[in-house]
Order: structure tokens, then C-alpha cells, then sequence
């Protein structure tokens, strides 16, 4: 039956399944030391992004090795928005508990801070993922992009929210959260914020040397200190 042809929908469906399946797996492996969570979800992404591409890709070879080119990036980046949060939290903490009047204004900032936050971790793995770049230069040009991508960063944290509200709200479907959870939001994350990504890397790879270009493999990550000065210039891409 042409159902069952290696080429027909539904298999080229249950192999993307399955292939998300596994990456969510590996991923929720490699989140167990903690300390590795920011490597963990570079590779995801990494991985994530090829499959939206529809590029041919191995899984868990391309995650091993993503997870090893960015882990010490990555772990950095991980501790400084964990300490970001942790910091954040305990304001939050001290506000309720504390029985003292705040000043809306200074929860207002605070929830706001906490927001951007937010829309920050959203593309901070994406982009460590893709682009070569420092580890501060990496997080603020996350947080430009969740700027400029901004509805975009909206269904993206909708997405990632998604499996952990039906996680404890909806027990019976608790297992496919667990076993979809990650994976599933950032491959549809990486549809989301795809056609930006590319545009970048055009613009970047136009300005490159042809030599470059060629040397320049086709996993390799792209774009050092320029990305920032190509983002001012993008404000309007969507």
C-alpha cells in the first residue's frame, strides 16, 4: 500500500515523531546533572532548527555534537539566567511574604523585569546554537531578536507553557507531555523564528568573502560581532 511507502505522509509523520521523541529523550537526559540544562537545550535547539529546515540530519549525533562545541557557553549562560531567576524569585518571595506595602510601581518594574527574562531565554539557546559569538554578546542579541520577533516570542513561550499545564492539569495525557514536552515546542519554535534566521544568515554570508563562504561547512555557526549591527538593521523583519 502506498500508505506504507517510506516517501508517503504518514511514514515521512511517524519518522518526524520519532525523531522528536528521541531528541525530547536525549534532551531530558542530559538536563539530569542540571548544570548541563544550557547545553542540553543548545542541542535541542541545534537539532530542532535542521528539522525545520528539513535537512537530513542524524540525531543523535548532531545533538553530541552541538552539546559538545557549546557546552562550556552554554553552561555559563544557563548559570546566569538560573542566578537571574533565582534572584527574581526571591524578590517575588520577599514581596508576598514580607506583610509590607510595595509600591506598584516597583511591582510593576519587577514583573516586567521578569518578563523580558522571559522573552530572552526564549532565543538565547536558539542563537548560541546558530551563531558563533561572546556569551554577553549572545544573550543581548536574544534579547533583541525577542524584541523584534516579539508576537512571535508570545506563541513561543504559549508553546513551551503548553506540556507542563497539561502535564498537571490533565493527567491521562501526563505521558505524551513527557515524552513531547521539549522537543515539540522547539520544533515548532524553530518554524516560528526560521525565515528570520535565514534572512540574517543571507545578509551575513552576502558580506562574507566567497573563500569563507565555501570553508564555512554547512552545520558551522555563523556570525561574530557583526550580528549585532545586522539586527539594528532589520528592525522590520517578521
Amino acid at each position: 500500500m502506498k500508505f506504507f511507502d517510506m516517501d508517503s505522509p504518514l511514514m515521512q509523520g511517524l519518522g518526524k515523531m520519532a525523531d522528536l521523541l528521541w531528541l525530547n529523550v536525549l534532551t531530558l537526559i542530559c538536563c539530569i546533572p542540571i548544570v548541563t540544562i544550557g547545553a542540553s537545550f543548545t542541542a535541542m535547539n541545534y537539532m530542532a532548527l535542521k528539522m525545520a529546515r528539513n535537512e537530513e540530519c542524524y540525531i543523535t549525533r548532531g545533538f553530541f555534537k552541538s552539546f559538545r562545541e557549546n557546552l562550556k557557553q552554554a553552561t555559563l549562560i544557563w548559570l546566569l539566567l538560573l542566578l537571574v531567576f533565582l534572584i527574581l524569585a526571591g524578590d517575588f518571595l520577599i514581596i508576598g511574604s514580607s506583610g509590607l506595602e510595595f509600591n506598584m510601581i516597583f511591582r510593576a518594574v519587577l514583573m516586567a523585569v521578569s518578563f523580558l527574562v522571559l522573552c530572552t531565554f526564549m532565543f538565547v539557546f536558539p542563537v548560541l546554537a546558530k551563531f558563533e559569538n561572546t556569551v554577553l554578546r549572545t544573550i543581548k542579541n536574544a534579547f533583541l531578536m525577542s524584541i523584534m520577533q516579539f508576537p512571535k516570542t508570545i506563541l513561543m513561550i504559549i508553546l513551551y507553557a503548553i506540556p507542563p499545564l497539561v502535564f498537571i492539569f490533565f493527567m491521562q495525557a501526563a505521558p505524551i507531555s513527557l515524552l513531547f514536552g521539549l522537543s515539540v515546542p522547539a520544533w515548532l519554535s524553530a518554524k516560528l523564528y526560521n525565515k528570520f534566521f535565514r534572512k540574517l544568515e543571507d545578509q551575513i554570508n552576502a558580506a562574507k568573502p566567497a573563500q569563507d563562504a565555501e570553508e564555512a561547512g554547512e552545520d558551522e555557526r555563523i556570525f561574530r560581532d557583526e550580528l549585532d549591527e545586522s539586527l539594528a538593521g532589520d528592525t522590520e523583519v517578521q
